[in-house]
């Protein structure tokens, strides 16, 4: 999706876009609403989205904004939408697995498709760059999160303990493979330092 562009999501009306600078105070006021004390900071959420952009960048990061919200100005600018959710993709150079970093919907807009949406879409950001699977951490009591991973294809690898913090939790380890069986891959071993933490979901 070119930086801009949008998707409309059927049946909802709601619409798929690139993250914007501008969507950074209300991304930042979901994610500690959703996440607490595991809420990324807004500064690294600046960080994140500072990635998806110029030579070597890595990531891309996507928003749902409420098409319902407020009509288009006299201008032709779009007046402000609610951002319904959000979720963040690594893709490294492309030549190994990408990670899936975040994905949420905010409480009121669940189950209308909108994490599917976004979900969908960063595979397909994925399978573009190269990259040959899709990996991501669950946590272990979140079964609305595996169901919505198992139903596009993902499959268990592995469990991690005591991954998340706030609470303490073990995460699920699940993989979507992009390529042919047996094609080999640098791994996610290989995201740099300081990424930010990963694996967050509420959806």
């Amino acid at each position: 999706m070119p930086s801009g562009s949008m998707e409309r999501l059927a049946p909802t009306g709601a619409r798929l876009r690139e993250m914007r600078a501008g969507d950074l105070d209300a991304v930042a006021a979901l994610e500690a609403e959703l996440f607490g004390g595991e809420a990324w900071s807004p500064a690294l959420l600046r960080a994140e989205l500072a990635a998806t952009q110029g030579r070597g960048a890595d990531r891309h990061y996507i928003v749902v904004e409420d098409g319902a919200d407020g009509e288009d100005r006299a201008d032709g600018a779009d007046a402000p939408r609610a951002i319904l959710g959000y979720a963040g993709l690594w893709v490294g150079d492309g030549r190994g697995d990408a990670d899936l970093l975040t994905i949420a919907t905010a409480a009121r807009a669940r189950r209308l498709g909108l994490a599917r949406a976004m979900l969908d879409h960063l595979i397909d950001r994925a399978r573009g760059a190269g990259c040959g699977a899709v990996l991501l951490e669950a946590r272990a009591s979140n079964d609305a999160a595996q169901a919505l991973y198992l139903s596009r294809g993902f499959t268990l690898i592995g469990r991690r303990r005591r991954y998340y913090s706030a609470p303490i939790e073990d995460a699920v380890v699940m993989r979507l493979a992009l390529r042919e069986p047996g094609h080999q891959t640098t791994g996610a071993a290989e995201r740099p330092a300081g990424v930010g933490p990963v694996g967050s979901e509420a959806v």
